[in-house]
């Protein structure tokens, strides 16, 4: 079956209809994008799409961004690989829906503007907080585009055979992949450049529909190949998992018992705690979920968006058990390491598998394959055009306009400079995602989640809620947690030190665990905790005004 997957992946026949699949989706949300440059005119439609969405299509949009490639391709995979494990990453996502509907979008919503940096400035000194605000909104974009780019590439490398010794164009299987990611972070910056946040909503938006859609096929085509036992299901992958009975029980990846070895198995358990709490945490801080709250016309309806957001990345999530046991069993744990070390892939040779069992043999996973590859493309274009719209525009409104020019550059400027932040910001992201091919996309999007917790969230909890935070707190808060954020994760095993490491060559790693959210986040409330005591400065009218206005709106746009 192994040989099935490789050869038929790189036959022509699929290769022309994956391509041509793909390029009818660019040719739509190309399309899109244009329209929506038409109607985009002043700064509030580039940054917040006019503000003109409904509860449904920004709930829609927010699913879009949130059900990633690590959802789709990372998620799926892990589920695969690790069974009960893997599946913790799907729970840890649904749930920290449930802090960002109680304590950050209605209040978010109403206290700003355009980005996170609105609401952390609104009682401090602009300038500073601004600064810190758009550094850290920066680097945990920068983290997720790098996760979406290495699932960009292992799906090339899937669709058109590619493996070592095969070429593509006259290209080797390691440079088609430097292609794709090159080729996709061209794509992201055109869209953000030209459509803003309408035509990136509207990507998104398309994007669910499609993801959800093929997602709901697949899974019904697995359920149907067992008659909807699910204890078929299960006990095949389990057999097929090459791991047995512990595929469905807890510590195949996390909170691993190592006999004799009392503080590796610690480790083991500590990460699996650090993972839950990045995930649950994580969501409330991250820029381009946030910015999607500004899109709406009352806090009313960012409540309903996020219900509906709830509801549809429920279902997905529930949608990745079925794909990930159904890739285990349908496809085998070891014909999908063999395609990608990190299981990346394992939802489209699911799809194919399916396609051939289901849809005419052959030319049946030709086209599922096809289909599920162009969903999956879909998926990473839209969220790295949210990713890369909410750190230019932090960048251009925040540092560019509020920092720099104190307040008074035009609207004009200000968009220009979005624009040409959107460039760099796609370099510098293209330029990192070379390096991380090796890892499991929805594990660099829980680093991500974990450098969101530990920046972000403990500057927005204290702005909105403790009276006596200050520009020191803010600044001591976000920089604290980032610098603890980044720091462990450099000195970390995914970095250096081990066979799946950025750099498996090199060992600098001193911290053992591979996610570093459990010291990282109390770090960031503790930092804004000292530098709000240490300082004096304090404005209770200031902070009174914030109340009103988060709570009811009020003087809100």
């Amino acid at each position: 079956m192994g040989s099935l997957f490789a050869a038929e992946a790189a036959t022509s026949g699929s290769r022309s209809l994956t391509i041509t699949l793909f390029l009818v989706f660019v040719a739509i949300t190309l399309g899109i994008t244009v329209w929506a440059s038409r109607q985009t005119k002043t700064a509030t439609d580039f940054y917040a799409g006019g503000r003109q969405f409904s509860g449904f299509q920004n709930g829609m949009a927010i699913g879009g961004d949130y059900m990633s490639a690590a959802s789709f391709l990372g998620i799926a995979g892990l589920i695969a690989l690790y069974g009960y494990d893997g599946f913790l990453y799907s729970i840890g996502f649904l749930v920290a829906w449930l802090v960002a509907l109680l304590l950050v979008a209605e209040f978010l919503r109403n206290s700003g503007r355009y980005t996170m940096a609105d609401v952390l400035a609104f009682r401090m000194r602009q300038r500073p907080v601004r600064t810190a605000a758009s550094v850290s909104t920066i680097v945990v974009s920068i983290f997720y585009l790098i996760a979406q780019m290495v699932g960009a590439g292992a799906l090339v490398s899937l669709l058109l055979g590619l493996k070592p010794g095969t070429e593509f164009l006259g290209m080797d299987a390691d440079t088609a992949k430097v292609a794709t990611i090159i080729l996709v972070g061209a794509l992201m910056i055109i869209y953000v450049t030209v459509g803003g946040m309408k035509g990136t909503t509207y990507v998104q938006i398309v994007k669910a529909f499609m993801l959800m859609g093929g997602a709901f096929i697949m899974v019904l085509l697995v359920l149907a190949h067992y008659k909807f036992n699910l204890s078929a299901l299960l006990g095949d992958a389990a057999t097929r998992s090459g791991k047995g009975s512990a595929f469905l029980e807890p510590g195949l990846r996390y909170g691993v018992e190592t006999a004799g070895d009392a503080a590796k198995t610690f480790y083991s358990k500590m990460d699996l705690l650090s993972l839950g709490l990045a995930l649950v945490l994580g969501t409330a801080g991250l820029p381009h979920i946030l910015t999607r709250f500004y899109t709406v016309p009352t806090s009313r309806i960012a409540r309903k968006s996020v219900l509906w957001a709830i509801g549809i990345i429920g279902t997905f999530y529930l949608f990745t058990l079925a794909l990930g046991f159904g890739a285990a069993a349908l496809v085998g744990g070891e014909n999908i390491t063999a395609q990608d070390k990190a299981g990346n892939t394992a939802a489209p040779q699911l799809a194919q598998q399916l396609g051939i069992d289901y849809l005419g043999g052959d030319t049946g996973g030709s086209i599922m394959l096809a289909v599920i590859a162009a969903v999956a493309f879909a998926t990473i274009l839209a969220v790295v055009a949210g990713l890369t719209l909410a750190s230019s525009s932090s960048l251009a409104h925040d540092f560019y306009a509020n920092v720099i020019k104190r307040g008074n550059a035009s609207e004009r400027d200000e968009v220009r400079v979005a624009r040409i932040s959107a460039l760099i910001i796609g370099a510098v992201a293209i330029a990192l995602s070379i390096f991380a091919q090796s890892l499991n996309v929805a594990f660099l999007v829980a680093l991500a989640f974990a450098v969101a917790a530990s920046a972000n969230l403990p500057a927005i909890l204290y702005s909105l809620f403790w009276r006596r935070f200050n520009t020191s707190g803010a600044l001591w808060s976000i920089y604290g947690g980032l610098a603890s954020a980044v720091i462990l994760v450099f000195f970390s095993p995914v970095v250096s030190g081990s066979a799946t490491a950025m750099f498996p060559d090199q060992d600098w790693h001193w911290f053992p665990l591979s996610n570093p959210g459990i010291i990282s986040i109390p770090l960031g409330f503790l930092f804004g905790w000292i530098g709000t005591v240490i300082s004096k400065e304090t404005d209770p009218e200031k902070y009174a005004e914030l109340e009103v206005r988060s709570v009811t709106g009020h003087g809100a746009h």
